[in-house]
């Protein structure tokens, strides 16, 4: 494989399960036999609007294909967060991120399970370690992305810009990556980044 194949060659398996929830509606009780009009709920009875739920302390989701002029079929998908709970400690960010890049039916996949995760605005970095891949000598590092979530313009960086491929990356710190320098395919930018926002 030529070495600007290898530059991405890492593989995203699909993350785009969209997982929905689906909420159970509780029947409302019959009225006792003589009441006249049912009593309203109390205020304090009312169920907490969604609005008052902490919100997650920082998120990257969504799937991008990367522009190749030579038509490469290079795939991003993110699915991290971090919890409210853990808003103090980026290590304890929980996910999965997968990349994959394929020409002319060549090409190696990769699945990561995330170990960090810091958002600044619209940026994100998000590292973890690589735990199926059919790039050999790549499982068990770790590896690093960064996304800059700008709407249908999406643009992305990967912790092996620079050598390549990660088989040859050793000792990587996590949270660690390059400059988003990459755009991602027309249409098909659809990152979405929720920003952290630490208390000093």
């Amino acid at each position: 494989m030529k070495r600007r194949t290898k530059i991405v060659v890492l593989g995203s398996a699909l993350l785009l399960t969209a997982g929905a929830a689906s909420a159970a509606t509780a029947s409302e009780a019959p009225s006792p036999r003589g009441a006249a009009v049912s009593e309203a709920p109390r205020p304090h009875e009312a169920a907490a609007p969604e609005t008052d739920r902490p919100r997650e302390a920082a998120a990257l989701t969504g799937t991008a294909k990367l522009h190749r002029s030579a038509g490469d079929d290079i795939t991003f998908s993110f699915d991290a967060h971090l919890a409210a709970k853990d808003k103090a400690d980026p290590m304890k960010a929980t996910g999965t991120f997968a990349f994959s890049h394929y020409q002319n039916g060549d090409g190696a996949r990769a699945e990561v399970a995330v170990d960090c995760l810091l958002t600044g605005g619209k940026v994100a970095v998000v590292s973890g370690i690589v735990t199926e891949s059919d790039l050999p000598g790549v499982e068990g590092k770790r590896v690093g992305v960064t996304v800059h979530d700008l709407g249908r313009h999406d643009r992305l960086g990967y912790s092996w810009a620079a050598t390549g491929t990660p088989a040859e990356m050793d000792g990587l710190p996590k949270c660690v990556s390059s400059a988003p320098f990459e755009k991602v395919a027309k249409g098909t930018g659809d990152f979405t980044v929720v920003p952290w926002q630490p208390e000093f």
